[in-house]
């Protein structure tokens, strides 16, 4: 698991970085903009939101057209509290250089942390590394690693193209936006909006007390059912979420195999006969 001391301080920054390292200033950003009530009666028309809803369909189509070309990947998630020297970062580091050894190219957020290892060991793999990173009211740089950027004002664009341009989504330890990211993808597996989609949590000792909640609170009155669960593989090893990664491209009815006796439940729950389609 070895592999070059980083810190970000004495590390280069890749091509396209540098660019986003200004800072801006502490002013709304669009996705709060978009979700605030409207309050004047006669705004601007580029303040509106038929205005932005022509933004946002912009911003769609520059992360379709950048990420076309990308081929397979892999989405990482995690804090962006974790340092270098941290054991978590280095094993991050080490899965997205197993990854892009295997042919995967490495999306995260581009912030720093967990993030910034992901990229980290993508480069150390020669393997294409790509950042998403998002509008906030405070600075957050692209780390130095990242050779393929985008910067998106609204999340939910962001998001999308998290889920579309992967083949899976490998879940450190975070904070809020790592759990978002956790439920929403389960609940795009469990509905049926995308398929043959392994989620695998790095670090059991971590997540350990988040299902036994899930077991106690969620599957036990009912509020899931028990095939929910499976639809997350726990691991500790880089080398085996590699290879759950890579099964699941080379064996897709193993994950099919997984995944629809959730779907079937969630068909039954909602009264149809057949997984909705998006």
């Amino acid at each position: 698991m070895s592999h070059p001391a980083y810190h970000p301080s004495n590390h280069g920054p890749g091509p396209v970085a540098a660019r986003w390292r200004m800072g801006r200033p502490c002013c709304p950003t669009e996705d709060e903009r978009l979700l605030a009530a409207p309050l004047a009666p006669r705004e601007p028309f580029t303040d509106t939101d038929p205005w932005r809803v022509l933004r946002i369909t912009a911003e769609f189509v520059e992360g379709f057209d950048h990420l076309a070309d990308l081929g397979p990947a892999v989405t990482m998630f995690g804090g962006a509290r974790v340092q270098p020297d941290d054991p978590l970062w280095s094993a991050a580091a080490e899965v997205a250089r197993l990854l892009g050894q295997a042919g995967l190219a490495i999306i995260t957020g581009g912030g720093p942390g967990i993030m910034a290892a992901g990229n980290h060991g993508a480069r150390l793999a020669g393997a294409r590394s790509v950042g998403l990173n998002i509008e906030l009211p405070f600075e957050q740089g692209l780390n130095p690693d990242v050779d393929t950027a985008m910067e998106f004002r609204y999340f939910f664009v962001r998001k999308t193209m998290f889920v579309k341009y992967a083949q899976a989504f490998v879940i450190f330890p975070g904070g809020f936006g790592t759990l978002d990211e956790l439920f929403e993808s389960l609940t795009l597996i469990q509905t049926g909006k995308v398929r043959n989609f392994p989620v695998v949590l790095f670090g059991s000792s971590h997540w350990s007390g988040l299902l036994d909640w899930m077991r106690s609170a969620l599957l036990q009155p009912g509020r899931i059912g028990p095939r929910d669960l499976d639809l997350m593989m726990v691991s500790d090893s880089p080398e085996e979420v590699r290879d759950i990664v890579v099964r699941s491209m080379k064996e897709s009815e193993w994950r099919h195999a997984v995944e629809e006796p959730a779907r079937q439940e969630a068909r039954r729950v909602y009264g149809r006969g057949e997984a909705p389609r998006g």
